[in-house]
């Protein structure tokens, strides 16, 4: 005589699992990212200057090594932590998009970071990490138009000093204006060479985005300045952008891409720049910037407002709290929505199996 009280409070708990996930869909729904009105263009692919445009000379790493495959600096430049004593090999490409068959010396040369720049040494200026790389063949004939494959080999000697160096392999080609004319100009791109020298794992990439500055250039246009502190083991090739929200009246703006090029020395702080469009409104604003560096990432932000001229103060930042993005959203909505298919079902089970069975007739 029970049943029907078990079967309402059966059914009571179906409305209130709906109510529930009705709950978390709204949920998820307001923590989806919502569009911003976008001043700036998004952030163009990083440029290199190893691919050789018309007319000229350009060199490209062919190949990396397995357990650098996810890091997208060593799919640029060469870069590896190996022990004392240890030989590395990279298969670098040469191309000639000139009409004329050329001559192109490899070689490697000394490199140093200064300021933001990854700076390569004059000429053929050797230190001790490119006194270890030989490249063969060292003067390869490349048709016009063509191609050429050449190796590079980094012997490391077995008491090489213990720490990260940097070193260019270069392309080089000369050419003469003219007998009378006494005059060679020589032309040369190249593939860095970040090698770091040690036992055991290598030195763990880690920065800080410490503060940030709003001004005004010359011209008028807004700017922000990032203080990063490379607070790691390795040198860092920066880039990222910079989204602002919360603006007056509610908008948005971004993202707009950090100048890239920025390299930053290990223990050393420099500005990172991120130019914005000179429409963008003075704010106030919450800017929240994100700089990579290879495979590491931080995101942090800050209350400015752009000056009508000049540069205002520098604002501490704090550590940001991502929304999940949309695969996120959509993997929980799936799952919540599996979960709830299952759930009901049970119940529907449980009531059937609590129905009195009908008399069987003789």
């Amino acid at each position: 005589m029970d049943l029907l009280p078990r079967f309402g409070r059966l059914a009571r708990r179906q409305r209130l699992l709906a109510w529930w996930l009705f709950g978390t869909f709204v949920a998820v729904v307001s923590l989806t990212p919502v569009p911003a009105i976008a001043f700036g263009a998004t952030l163009a692919p990083h440029a290199t200057a190893t691919t050789a445009s018309p007319g000229s000379v350009g060199i490209r790493l062919l190949d990396v090594p397995v357990s650098e495959a996810n890091d997208p600096r060593a799919r640029l430049y060469i870069v590896d932590h190996v022990a004392p004593g240890a030989v590395i090999q990279r298969s670098i490409e040469v191309s000639n998009t000139t009409p004329s068959e050329l001559m192109v010396a490899l070689y490697a040369a000394g490199a140093t970071i200064r300021g933001q720049s990854f700076i390569g040494d004059a000429a053929h200026t050797p230190n001790a990490l490119s006194s270890w790389i030989s490249v063969s063949p060292a003067a390869p004939k490349i048709p016009a138009g063509g191609k050429g494959r050449a190796m590079v080999t980094v012997a490391v000697p077995a008491d090489a000093p213990v720490g990260e160096q940097y070193a260019d392999v270069w392309a080089e080609v000369r050419t003469s204006a003219g007998v009378d004319a006494g005059v060679t100009e020589v032309n040369r791109v190249g593939v860095r060479v970040y090698l770091s020298v040690g036992s055991g794992a290598a030195p763990v990439a880690n920065f800080s985005i410490d503060t940030l500055t709003a001004q005004r250039s010359a011209g008028g246009s807004p700017v922000v300045i990032a203080a990063v502190h490379n607070t790691g083991g390795s040198a860092l090739d920066l880039s990222g952008t910079l989204q602002l929200t919360a603006g007056p009246g509610g908008l948005s703006a971004g993202p707009f891409p950090a100048a890239l090029g920025v390299t930053l020395a290990i223990g050393a702080t420099e500005p990172v720049t991120v130019a914005l469009d000179q429409v963008v409104p003075s704010g106030p604003w919450l800017a929240r910037i994100t700089l990579e560096s290879g495979l590491t990432e931080r995101s942090m932000q800050a209350r400015i407002t752009f000056p009508a001229s000049g540069t205002s103060s520098a604002v501490k930042t704090v550590a940001t709290h991502r929304r999940p993005d949309a695969m996120n959203v959509a993997t929980l909505v799936a799952t919540a929505s599996i979960i709830a298919a299952a759930v009901v079902a049970l119940l529907r089970r449980q009531v059937r199996s609590r129905r009195p069975r009908r008399p069987q007739r003789p």
